[in-house]
């Protein structure tokens, strides 16, 4: 099974109250790659990296995984974001990010390519976001796809524009994971389940949403499961939503656009449950650092 992930590296500067400022490596996309690497799946990331300290950074971190790197453009300098974290170790973000990715430089993407995920700033932000969904439309035919609209409402633009482009995206996906915060901004007072359902309407055949310390909902079209969160000492939450997704891509690497769509509710507790598992562990440890298989098996050994 070969995963394509397409989108953002950035180099997350984390600002703890009475700490010195610490770098990690980040970037939703990255981070989703980086996760499924640790789980020993074969994996690429197309992405975009300057030539600079953060991103040499980046790029050990990433190839020391064994992720393969295609980057398509050479940026200025790699994107940052400011990680601010409270009391609760939850965390705020303030971004210095382009993206702009061209038709004409992806470079060559491993085939066959049997799972695409994208998401995040690079799925909606131009003008990279068109040739991302342009490959996408073209590898589909032989891949399944996932999408995270890992909403950041200061990159986000006006509104109703913003709505449109992540409901593109869900189009083209069969399965899309977001959080209740991304609900929340997208479509102000609406239940998770009625989201659900409006994008299950447009074409995936399973939406999932984290709920944080409330832990994770399954949506299909036949069935809703809910999981609870484990109990954990939180550290901080750097890239607990896309070690949760990471889990989700390898727990159902296996399923092709058929399976995923017949997908009953043991199948997706037990999804939830090694997802949820896997986001616990990264939230008990600083930064975006997902567990590898022994420590995600270790983990589902001790609930």
């Amino acid at each position: 099974m070969s995963f394509l992930v397409i989108g953002e590296c950035v180099a997350d500067i984390v600002r703890d109250p009475g700490a010195a400022d610490v770098v990690h490596p980040g970037g939703s996309p990255a981070n989703v790659a980086y996760g499924l690497a640790r789980l020993g799946r074969d994996t690429t990331l197309l992405t975009q990296l300057a030539d600079d300290p953060t991103g040499r950074l980046i790029a050990g971190h990433l190839t020391g995984a064994g992720v393969r790197l295609a980057v398509g453009g050479v940026p200025e300098r790699t994107p940052s974001a400011v990680v601010s974290l409270d009391g609760r170790g939850q965390a705020s973000y303030a971004f210095d990010i382009a993206w702009t990715l061209t038709a004409g430089e992806p470079p060559a993407t491993p085939e066959p390519v049997r799972h695409v995920h994208l998401g995040s700033i690079a799925a909606v932000t131009e003008p990279g976001a068109a040739t991302v969904l342009a490959l996408t439309g073209r590898l589909r035919p032989t891949a399944t796809v996932s999408y995270d609209p890992n909403v950041r409402p200061a990159l986000m633009g006006e509104h109703a524009a913003a709505v449109a482009r992540v409901e593109r995206c869900v189009a083209l996906a069969d399965l899309v994971k977001a959080s209740d915060e991304d609900l929340a901004w997208l479509y102000p007072g609406e239940t998770p389940e009625a989201v659900a359902a409006r994008w299950l309407a447009r074409g995936p055949a399973v939406v999932l949403v984290t709920r944080g310390g409330s832990g994770s909902l399954a949506v299909t079209r036949d069935h809703t499961v809910a999981a609870g969160a484990p109990p954990v000492a939180v550290v901080d939450t750097v890239g607990a939503g896309d070690s949760f997704m990471s889990a989700v891509l390898d727990a159902l690497a296996e399923r092709d656009r058929a399976g995923l769509a017949t997908l009953g509710p043991d199948a997706l507790a037990g999804v939830l449950a090694r997802a949820g598992a896997a986001a616990a562990v990264t939230v008990s440890r600083s930064g975006a650092r997902p567990p590898d298989r022994r420590e995600l098996d270790a983990a589902l050994a001790g609930r």
